[in-house]
């Protein structure tokens, strides 16, 4: 009984440190720092697993109430914490600006004291600094000990490493400062940092800005430098839309620079581009050719003029251009897609030589994008050459290798399809199977283990501590930090995918995961908790969902995947383009669609709605089914590219199933979305398929469906077209 007793005295004490906390904190943001440093003090003794955090919230207490000397004996327990606490950066800037208060009316010693201290914590610290403001406290820490050449070496870093920052003003004005104090000593900055500054604004959008710099940069280079800020200019027009300025600037500008020069003749041959100018463009390309053969400008430039005309189905001029790509450039990461595009051409004009180009495909880039689908298309050629032994092996390599991928369901289907033989589970019994072993696929963990070690166990107690008092933003500061450092970063995702379902950020979570087991689409379903898929792949408002799917006879997971991959399940998600809600609905389109179902009174803001959203995306999606006989691939070509893409890529081939007219679509973007709807439709059947939502087959009525001009027809029910 005694120890029973023990132990609830023990929680009890807990819970009341954790009160304390809590209130300690609503009164530090109440702005009662009085109030919160007497609460404060001493709770890092009752709260050991989480005394950094005590200590960073009484040393803001105190740095708010003027109290700046007690500022670095408060933070004294974070650099004590073991494991290493993730408040040290910002820890060592409180530090510091606390050093830097404490100085008004003291003794010239003492102020010398407290700005060489303010060095030294930085520097002490500087690895964990977040950036640019701790280059930004280093260059006024060392501006106010007296060491301005090192000031201006700090603030430099912050105002050409990162212009776009808020910070960079501030270094601006320092520098400036610095420069009129030092004068010749001034220690002048690279031209590199000056050109890169430049650059920077030009990759943010800001190209009026980045113009403006360059032009007046252009005098304080010479040689390569020079050269690359000319050309620079020029670009900086064209991406401001400036073309004829741009083209008529470059086109007159002569540099000495390869490098320079190369991007010159590729911008060139952009703005020919936009004027729709395809001999101009050649003429271009010719000249990189000739003069900068391995320049990656010229590799940027086959990839521009092969692209358009792939967007307009010419083979015949295409085909070249991405040959060149992945000869000329193997090593670059994006030859494999050269070579498929290539490849693919070869196979749907149903060459002889299309199957010795996939397995070259898997050779030379095993570990591309199209790596799955080079093995379908290679079952799909061994089956219409009667070697199902051979088909068996390609689709058995597909299940092992991408377990959550497109075409891992196709290949389910191919491999129940097939003809039961008594070597059907051998590797080793066909000669495909011994190619398969030669190429090399990456190794990936199948399995992952979600069991926490000890260091791990360590943080997420930390975490729940911090949000057992109501700080969850402090407990995802933890989780954070131990997934970025140390070495189970996806147990950490997966506490705060959990921290984010609970306030139902189920896009959060989604990320969450993404980011901290960015591989997770390679175990299988069984090797992770479900807890885990049901984040990863949630399903919110599942009765409004699973009603308007009914009303649209639509397979629900369809459209619980066409949701996931729109918004992320953010009911507030707004697209670049402007699209709203679940679905990702157009306003425009809200509207037509809201006329059509009645829905009154209709505004914009109804379209965050989930109800509204979630009516309005199935009907459009089964409005966009109907337009293209039911096809489902084709249904989400219309959805994310328009229906009048969708039909035009349709006469694009006689496709002999609908992978096919998949692999065809030109834009890669919509290509991976109609992959990755179907791909996800089928996890969520695994995860959510019951009685009551065992819709796959019934949702969608059985139709035949013809690709193109009625080759191979095929009668499909919703899981058969991918529906899933």
């Amino acid at each position: 009984m005694l120890a029973v007793a023990g132990v609830a005295v023990s929680l009890s004490a807990a819970d009341d440190a954790v009160s304390d906390l809590k209130a300690a904190v609503a009164a530090l943001q109440a702005k009662n720092e009085a109030t919160a440093i007497t609460t404060l003090k001493g709770l890092g003794s009752r709260l050991p697993q989480i005394a950094d955090y005590v200590a960073w919230f009484r040393a803001s207490a105190e740095f708010s109430a003027g109290n700046y000397a007690a500022v670095p004996t408060a933070l004294e327990p974070i650099w004590a914490q073991s494991p290493a606490s993730p408040l040290i950066g910002r820890a060592a800037l409180l530090g510091a600006q606390a050093f830097g208060q404490n100085v008004s009316g003291s003794a010239a010693n003492t102020v010398a004291a407290n700005t060489v201290a303010a060095v030294s914590l930085l520097r002490k610290y500087y690895t964990s600094l977040p950036q640019p403001q701790g280059d930004l406290a280093l260059a006024k820490a060392f501006a106010a000990a007296g060491d301005p050449v090192s000031a201006a070496v700090y603030a430099q870093r912050v105002y050409y490493s990162y212009p776009t920052a808020g910070e960079s003003a501030d270094a601006g004005t320092l520098m400036a400062n610095l420069e009129s104090q030092l004068g010749d000593q001034y220690p002048p900055a690279m031209g590199g940092a000056m050109l890169g500054r430049a650059v920077k604004l030009l990759d943010a959008g800001n190209a009026e800005r980045a113009k403006n710099e360059l032009e007046a940069l252009v005098p304080r280079l010479g040689g390569d430098e020079r050269d690359a800020a000319l050309v620079k200019i020029g670009v900086a027009q064209y991406v401001a839309k400036d073309t004829k300025a741009a083209q008529k600037y470059l086109a007159e500008l002569t540099v000495q620079s390869p490098q320079a020069n190369a991007e010159r003749l590729h911008y060139l041959l952009l703005c020919a581009r936009r004027a729709n100018d395809r001999a101009a463009m050649t003429v271009q390309l010719d000249e990189l050719a000739r003069l900068h053969p391995d320049s990656p400008w010229r590799l940027e430039a086959l990839l521009a003029m092969g692209n358009s005309y792939l967007i307009e189905n010419q083979v015949d001029a295409y085909e070249p251009l991405f040959r060149a790509c992945y000869e000329s450039f193997p090593k670059e990461a994006r030859a494999a897609g050269c070579h498929w595009k290539v490849t693919w051409a070869h196979y749907l004009r149903r060459k002889d030589d299309a199957r010795d180009l996939l397995r070259e495909h898997l050779r030379l880039f095993p570990n591309s994008d199209e790596s799955s689908a080079a093995l379908y298309f290679l079952g799909r050629l061994a089956e219409g050459a009667d070697d199902a032994s051979s088909a068996r092996a390609y689709y058995g390599e597909i299940v092992r290798e991408y377990p959550n991928y497109f075409y891992t369901g196709l290949a389910r289907e191919r491999l129940a399809a097939l003809p039961a033989t008594e070597a059907a589970s051998s590797r080793a019994s066909t000669p495909v199977s011994g190619f398969l072993r030669t190429v090399d696929f990456a190794t990936r963990a199948r399995v992952r283990n979600f069991e926490p070690n000890a260091r791990a166990k360590v943080r997420l107690a930390r975490a729940r501590l911090l949000a057992s008092a109501g700080l969850d933003d402090w407990a995802e500061v933890e989780l954070r930090y131990a997934a970025q450092n140390e070495d189970q970063p996806h147990v950490m995702g997966l506490e705060l995918a959990t921290m984010a379902a609970r306030r139902s950020a189920q896009d959060q979570a989604i990320r969450y995961l993404k980011r901290y087991a960015p591989d997770y689409l390679y175990l299988r379903i069984d090797s992770a908790p479900a807890e885990f898929w049901k984040l990863a792949f949630p399903l919110p408002y599942r009765e409004e969902l699973e009603r308007f799917a009914r009303q649209n006879n639509l397979d629900p997971f369809l459209v619980a995947a066409l949701a996931r991959q729109e918004s992320e399940f953010n009911p507030k998600a707004v697209s670049v383009s402007s699209a709203r809600g679940l679905t990702q609905i157009m306003p425009s389109t809200g509207r037509e669609l809201s006329r059509r179902l009645r829905i009154r009174p209709y505004s914009t803001a109804r379209l965050f709605q989930p109800q509204v959203n979630l009516q309005l995306g199935a009907y459009y999606l089964r409005s966009v089914a109907d337009s293209v006989d039911g096809r489902w691939e084709a249904a989400l070509a219309a959805y994310n590219a328009g229906l009048s893409r969708a039909k035009d890529w349709s006469t694009w081939g006689e496709f002999r199933e609908p992978a096919e007219f998949v692999e065809t679509v030109p834009f890669t973007q919509t290509r991976e979305y109609i992959q990755i709807v179907l791909r996800n439709a089928e996890i969520y059947r695994q995860l959510y398929a019951g009685p009551k939502t065992a819709m796959a087959k019934s949702a969608v009525p059985a139709s035949r469906v013809s690709y193109s001009n009625g080759i191979d027809q095929r009668t499909k029910s919703s899981r058969a077209t991918g529906a899933r």
